[in-house]
């Protein structure tokens, strides 16, 4: 074998081998910035509790509950309540509606944020229906849960001193959008939804 037929033959598995790592790269990007926007709360995106709060203060918060379908998707979906009254680190739950008013079956899912972004980091669900594809059958509704808390240490935050009311917003689109990636802010990837 000559010394070239070795270099290309390197080469080849090298290059191989960086392609092999962008693909997934671009396939985990997805998984690992929804990751990042949940643990930091980026960009108005709540962050994911593995455990319900442990400590509450005496800081009382109103929640308000938003809903919205995007025009592709044709359901309801609206919260069975208003508003809730919390304290800071206490833990609560809220329900939303959603109904298929279509004769066919359809898979939506919903992105979420929380206003002002400022409260987002503070903000923490411990059970929720967002990023998560939902099926619901001809003409078929269903409630389904959000479990949350506000972290305690908003009370510790000089900038957060204002805010007395924080909007939790979920809007349901269809998986099938072509750019539902580009619609719940997540980083495009190379192959559409299925």
């Amino acid at each position: 074998m000559s010394s070239l037929h070795k270099k290309n033959k390197h080469l080849s598995i090298i290059l191989s081998a960086i392609v092999f790592s962008m693909l997934i790269l671009a396939f985990a990007s997805v998984p690992l910035y929804r990751i990042f926007c949940q643990k930091t709360g980026y960009g108005g995106t709540p962050k994911i509790a593995l455990d319900e709060s442990k400590a509450i203060t005496n800081h009382r918060l109103t929640i308000r509950f938003n809903a919205d379908v995007h025009r592709d998707l044709p359901w309801r979906f609206k919260p069975l309540q208003q508003s809730v009254e919390v304290y800071a680190g206490e833990n609560a739950l809220a329900f939303y509606h959603f109904e298929n008013v279509s004769n066919q079956p359809l898979v939506g899912i919903a992105s979420y944020n929380v206003t002002p972004d400022k409260a987002a980091p503070y903000f923490n669900k411990i059970q929720c229906f967002c990023f998560e594809d939902q099926i619901l059958g001809p003409k078929q509704g269903v409630d389904m849960p959000v479990m949350f808390y506000i972290d305690p240490k908003i009370v510790d935050d000089p900038d957060l001193k204002d805010v007395r009311t924080i909007t939790l917003s979920y809007t349901f689109f269809s998986s099938k959008h072509p750019n539902i990636n580009k619609i719940l802010g997540l980083p495009p990837v190379s192959k559409n939804r299925e």
